[in-house]
Protein backbone atom coordinates (compact mmCIF):
# COMPACT_ATOMS: atom_id res chain seq x y z
CA UNK A 1 0.00 0.00 0.00
CA UNK A 2 2.98 2.58 1.30
CA UNK A 3 5.98 2.06 -1.27
CA UNK A 4 8.54 0.44 1.29
CA UNK A 5 11.34 3.30 0.73
CA UNK A 6 8.81 5.57 2.24
CA UNK A 7 8.04 3.77 5.32
CA UNK A 8 11.82 3.80 5.78
CA UNK A 9 12.22 7.64 5.03
CA UNK A 10 9.55 7.87 7.96
CA UNK A 11 11.28 5.49 10.43
CA UNK A 12 9.78 2.34 9.93
CA UNK A 13 11.71 -1.01 10.94
CA UNK A 14 11.83 -4.52 8.99
CA UNK A 15 10.88 -7.22 11.96
CA UNK A 16 10.86 -11.04 10.84
CA UNK A 17 8.45 -13.75 12.00
CA UNK A 18 8.16 -17.15 12.15
CA UNK A 19 4.88 -18.95 11.37
CA UNK A 20 3.40 -19.13 14.35
CA UNK A 21 4.48 -15.80 15.85
CA UNK A 22 2.13 -13.39 17.30
CA UNK A 23 2.56 -9.66 16.32
CA UNK A 24 -0.11 -8.66 18.87
CA UNK A 25 -2.68 -9.75 20.81
CA UNK A 26 -6.52 -8.97 21.18
CA UNK A 27 -6.77 -5.82 24.07
CA UNK A 28 -3.34 -4.54 23.44
CA UNK A 29 -3.18 -0.49 22.87
CA UNK A 30 -2.77 -0.15 19.13
CA UNK A 31 0.59 1.69 18.79
CA UNK A 32 2.05 1.34 14.97
CA UNK A 33 1.22 0.97 11.44
CA UNK A 34 2.20 -2.41 10.12
CA UNK A 35 2.56 -3.63 6.17
CA UNK A 36 3.19 -7.11 4.94
CA UNK A 37 7.11 -6.92 2.74
CA UNK A 38 6.84 -10.66 2.76
CA UNK A 39 4.67 -13.86 3.77
CA UNK A 40 1.62 -13.42 5.23
CA UNK A 41 -0.20 -12.42 8.25
CA UNK A 42 -3.95 -13.27 9.61
CA UNK A 43 -6.10 -10.92 12.27
CA UNK A 44 -7.95 -13.46 14.21
CA UNK A 45 -10.26 -14.13 17.41
CA UNK A 46 -11.41 -16.95 19.13
CA UNK A 47 -14.63 -18.20 20.77
CA UNK A 48 -14.79 -19.37 24.13
CA UNK A 49 -15.35 -22.59 22.48
CA UNK A 50 -11.80 -22.25 21.02
CA UNK A 51 -12.90 -22.02 17.53
CA UNK A 52 -11.12 -19.24 15.38
CA UNK A 53 -12.49 -16.91 13.31
CA UNK A 54 -10.60 -14.81 10.81
CA UNK A 55 -11.20 -10.97 10.25
CA UNK A 56 -8.53 -11.33 7.19
CA UNK A 57 -5.61 -12.36 5.58
CA UNK A 58 -2.76 -10.17 4.61
CA UNK A 59 0.07 -10.61 2.31
CA UNK A 60 2.54 -8.72 0.35
CA UNK A 61 2.14 -4.71 0.36
CA UNK A 62 -1.09 -4.71 2.27
CA UNK A 63 -1.46 -3.14 5.76
CA UNK A 64 -3.60 -4.28 8.78
CA UNK A 65 -4.73 -2.78 12.13
CA UNK A 66 -4.86 0.40 11.20
CA UNK A 67 -8.92 1.18 12.47
CA UNK A 68 -7.26 0.98 16.23
CA UNK A 69 -4.44 2.84 15.89
CA UNK A 70 -6.86 5.62 13.95
CA UNK A 71 -9.46 5.48 17.17
CA UNK A 72 -6.90 5.42 20.22
CA UNK A 73 -8.68 1.95 21.11
CA UNK A 74 -7.16 -1.92 21.90
CA UNK A 75 -7.48 -4.04 18.96
CA UNK A 76 -9.94 -6.29 18.41
CA UNK A 77 -8.14 -9.23 17.09
CA UNK A 78 -5.01 -11.40 17.34
CA UNK A 79 -1.91 -10.62 14.46
CA UNK A 80 -0.69 -13.91 13.60
CA UNK A 81 2.33 -15.07 11.25
CA UNK A 82 0.70 -17.88 8.88
CA UNK A 83 4.18 -17.99 6.80
CA UNK A 84 7.59 -16.90 7.83
CA UNK A 85 7.18 -12.98 6.83
CA UNK A 86 8.89 -9.76 7.15
CA UNK A 87 6.73 -6.81 8.53
CA UNK A 88 7.11 -2.97 7.98
CA UNK A 89 6.21 -1.48 11.64
CA UNK A 90 6.05 2.54 11.88
CA UNK A 91 5.35 3.93 15.12
CA UNK A 92 2.23 6.02 15.28
CA UNK A 93 3.46 9.53 15.84
CA UNK A 94 5.60 9.16 12.77
CA UNK A 95 2.82 7.32 10.84
CA UNK A 96 0.76 10.59 11.33
CA UNK A 97 3.38 12.88 10.25
CA UNK A 98 3.73 10.75 7.21
CA UNK A 99 -0.03 11.06 6.84
CA UNK A 100 0.30 14.42 6.84
CA UNK A 101 2.99 15.01 4.94
CA UNK A 102 1.66 13.20 1.81
CA UNK A 103 -1.93 13.64 1.40
CA UNK A 104 -2.23 11.14 -1.40
CA UNK A 105 -0.99 8.48 1.10
CA UNK A 106 -3.49 9.34 2.93
CA UNK A 107 -6.33 8.96 0.51
CA UNK A 108 -5.36 5.85 -0.31
CA UNK A 109 -5.60 4.46 3.23
CA UNK A 110 -8.87 6.07 3.92
CA UNK A 111 -10.13 4.18 0.72
CA UNK A 112 -8.61 0.80 1.79
CA UNK A 113 -10.02 1.23 5.15
CA UNK A 114 -13.62 1.67 3.37
CA UNK A 115 -13.54 -1.05 1.27
CA UNK A 116 -12.50 -3.52 4.58
CA UNK A 117 -15.69 -1.78 5.99
CA UNK A 118 -17.74 -2.75 2.90
CA UNK A 119 -16.66 -5.92 2.70
CA UNK A 120 -17.18 -6.63 6.45
CA UNK A 121 -20.89 -4.78 6.05
CA UNK A 122 -21.59 -7.80 3.72
CA UNK A 123 -20.08 -10.51 5.56
CA UNK A 124 -21.98 -9.66 8.48
CA UNK A 125 -24.96 -10.02 6.63
CA UNK A 126 -23.97 -13.72 4.91
CA UNK A 127 -22.88 -15.17 8.08
CA UNK A 128 -25.81 -14.35 9.85
CA UNK A 129 -28.17 -15.66 7.54
CA UNK A 130 -27.35 -17.37 4.30
CA UNK A 131 -26.41 -20.75 3.37
CA UNK A 132 -22.76 -22.42 3.35
CA UNK A 133 -22.90 -22.20 -0.12
CA UNK A 134 -23.85 -18.69 -0.77
CA UNK A 135 -21.46 -17.86 2.07
CA UNK A 136 -18.26 -19.52 0.47
CA UNK A 137 -19.44 -17.60 -2.88
CA UNK A 138 -19.67 -14.18 -1.29
CA UNK A 139 -15.94 -14.50 0.29
CA UNK A 140 -14.65 -15.54 -3.01
CA UNK A 141 -16.16 -13.81 -5.14
CA UNK A 142 -15.07 -10.47 -2.91
CA UNK A 143 -11.54 -11.66 -3.10
CA UNK A 144 -11.67 -12.00 -6.88
CA UNK A 145 -12.77 -9.20 -7.79
CA UNK A 146 -11.26 -6.78 -4.78
CA UNK A 147 -8.15 -8.22 -3.86
CA UNK A 148 -7.35 -9.52 -7.00
CA UNK A 149 -8.99 -7.34 -9.66
CA UNK A 150 -10.37 -10.64 -11.79
CA UNK A 151 -13.19 -11.13 -13.41
CA UNK A 152 -13.23 -14.30 -16.40
CA UNK A 153 -14.66 -16.99 -14.48
CA UNK A 154 -12.40 -20.00 -13.27
CA UNK A 155 -9.45 -17.23 -13.60
CA UNK A 156 -8.66 -16.96 -9.93
CA UNK A 157 -7.21 -19.52 -7.88
CA UNK A 158 -7.83 -19.84 -4.23
CA UNK A 159 -4.93 -19.76 -2.09
CA UNK A 160 -7.09 -20.67 0.74
CA UNK A 161 -7.10 -23.45 3.03
CA UNK A 162 -10.32 -25.15 3.38
CA UNK A 163 -9.67 -24.12 7.00
CA UNK A 164 -8.93 -20.96 6.25
CA UNK A 165 -12.16 -20.65 3.78
CA UNK A 166 -14.22 -21.98 7.21
CA UNK A 167 -12.54 -19.81 9.57
CA UNK A 168 -13.69 -16.78 7.23
CA UNK A 169 -17.10 -17.87 6.61
CA UNK A 170 -17.42 -19.26 10.35
CA UNK A 171 -18.45 -22.93 8.95
CA UNK A 172 -17.08 -25.67 10.05
CA UNK A 173 -14.29 -27.75 7.51
CA UNK A 174 -16.16 -30.33 6.93
CA UNK A 175 -18.98 -28.16 5.56
CA UNK A 176 -16.58 -25.99 3.87
CA UNK A 177 -15.48 -29.60 2.16
CA UNK A 178 -19.22 -30.42 1.32
CA UNK A 179 -19.97 -27.27 -0.03
CA UNK A 180 -17.40 -26.62 -2.50
CA UNK A 181 -18.17 -30.27 -3.78
CA UNK A 182 -21.49 -29.22 -4.72
CA UNK A 183 -20.72 -25.54 -5.93
CA UNK A 184 -18.83 -27.51 -8.33
CA UNK A 185 -21.51 -29.70 -9.50
CA UNK A 186 -23.57 -26.81 -10.04
CA UNK A 187 -20.78 -25.49 -12.15
CA UNK A 188 -20.15 -22.80 -9.66
CA UNK A 189 -16.35 -23.68 -8.44
CA UNK A 190 -13.77 -25.46 -10.91
CA UNK A 191 -11.30 -27.90 -8.70
CA UNK A 192 -8.37 -29.20 -10.13
CA UNK A 193 -5.46 -30.87 -8.06
CA UNK A 194 -7.36 -30.24 -4.99
CA UNK A 195 -7.30 -26.47 -6.02
CA UNK A 196 -10.46 -24.11 -6.20
CA UNK A 197 -11.00 -21.56 -8.83
CA UNK A 198 -13.05 -19.01 -9.46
Amino acid sequence: MIDENVLLEFGAGKSSYSKGDQLFAEGEVAQNYYQVASGEIKMNNYNLDGKEFIQGIFKKGESFGEPPLFANVKYPANAEAIADSEVLKLHKPQFLTLLAARPEIHLSITQTLAKRLYYKAIMASEISSQEPEHRILRVLDYLKKHVHKKEILFSFKVDLTRQQIADLTGLRVETVIRATKSLERKGELKIKNRKVYR
